[in-house]
């Protein structure tokens, strides 16, 4: 079959960009094509005030093991390695010692359940303690790192995430959408506002069409969302039905942020954090001025992302003051001014944010994993 390149790779977010450099210098012709008009995908760094805000994904989660720890360090990026605010509560607020300490057991005792007992049914939801206080809680908590409601939640997937996952999360100041969108190596082609209209394979290749044309490669690497891969954007042949039957029990999280800015003086200090009312689900997560930067950071996760799905951001920011000012007080309420919030649900080709497997169905990453005949391969946070 005779190739317009080597291998194509389908995504230009943190996996399209890792692949893209894997490839680089291997002496195979490569091409990224993006759909959009910048490299990222979920991660995005937005500008504002002299600000570098991530929009997007913010922390190197267990950067220990992160490979973007390694190329912030090999690019010369400084990197944060302060523990998180996380778990904190400014002087109690809201959430009294006991209660934290309650609350904390609670969680606990539902993460070790999980692993130890699992439920036979795989939903998250039925190794809550019946009736339990800090239930709301534990679905807050686990709102904010899967996106997902308990009961469609696989048990099994979420335990192996809290097993393998580690306390060391850091940070860049220049923010982490600019690094990994920074980080596209030379030597490969690139072309964004590309957006795939089908893939088919032919012959002993693939053929990839685009509104520019068509592409033959001898190999294609979909690095898109199982959003993407699951809906209708991109006409994919019936040989990846099983492919696309597992992005399906992959689906994306609902989380969301929104940025306050804080424009006279208050309580708030640097490197602080409170959760907005830990009786409730849709609770959002605020981190006080990071990096000492005069904002809030405001995250919502699951059913408090519907406040922003559903009325918008006029209505989350509302929610976001309301909860604030319920912690901080009244004088507060014309000390923070909304800046700018992320719709990642409502984006056409992202759809959301992290996978989580549905009940029964954490074997899926394994399918998703697993390449189509040599010629199709797969990369994502999904198929981890």
């Amino acid at each position: 079959m005779n190739t317009d390149v080597d291998i194509i790779i389908v995504g230009g977010g943190a996996a399209g960009i890792g692949a893209a450099r894997r490839l680089a210098g291997s002496g195979l012709s490569t091409r990224l094509l993006e759909s959009s008009s910048r490299l990222g995908g979920r991660a995005l760094t937005t500008e504002l005030n002299g600000l570098d805000l991530d929009i997007g994904c913010g922390w190197l989660h267990s950067a220990e093991r992160n490979s973007w720890v390694r190329i912030a360090k090999g690019a010369g990026i400084p990197l944060d390695e302060n523990r998180a605010a996380w778990r904190t509560q400014f002087h109690d607020l809201g959430f009294s010692p006991a209660e934290q300490e309650a609350a904390s057991e609670a969680f606990g005792a539902w993460c070790e359940s999980l692993a130890r007992t699992p439920p036979a049914s795989d939903r998250a939801a039925d190794a809550l303690a019946p009736h339990g206080e800090w239930n709301n809680y534990i679905q807050a908590i686990v709102s904010f790192i899967s996106g997902a409601p308990l009961d469609r939640l696989s048990a099994a997937d979420y335990a192996v995430y809290d097993e393998t996952s580690t306390a060391q999360n850091w940070r860049t100041r220049r923010g982490y959408g600019a690094l990994i969108a920074g980080s596209f190596p030379a030597g490969v082609e690139l072309a964004l506002a590309a957006p795939v209209q089908a893939l088919a394979l032919e012959g002993s290749g693939v053929t990839v069409k685009t509104r520019a044309g068509d592409i033959r490669a001898r190999a294609a690497i979909l690095t898109v969302s199982t959003s993407v891969l699951a809906g209708e954007s991109i006409k994919l042949p019936r040989e990846l039905d099983p492919w696309r039957e597992a992005a399906k029990k992959l689906p994306l999280g609902r989380n969301e942020k929104l940025f306050l800015e804080i424009t006279g003086d208050g309580p708030f200090e640097p490197e602080t954090h409170v959760l907005g009312d830990p009786y409730d689900a849709r609770t959002g997560s605020y981190y006080i001025r990071p990096f000492g930067w005069r904002v809030v950071e405001c995250f919502l996760g699951g059913d408090g992302a519907d406040v922003l799905d559903d009325g918008g951001p006029a209505d989350a920011f509302a929610f976001t003051i309301d909860q604030l000012v319920g912690l901080f007080g009244t004088d507060i309420r014309v000390k923070l001014r909304p800046l700018i919030a992320s719709n990642w649900t409502r984006m056409l080709r992202v759809g959301g944010a992290y996978s989580y497997a549905l009940p029964g169905h954490a074997l899926a990453r394994q399918t998703l994993a697993s390449p189509c005949d040599n010629r199709v391969f797969f990369a994502g946070e999904a198929t981890n």
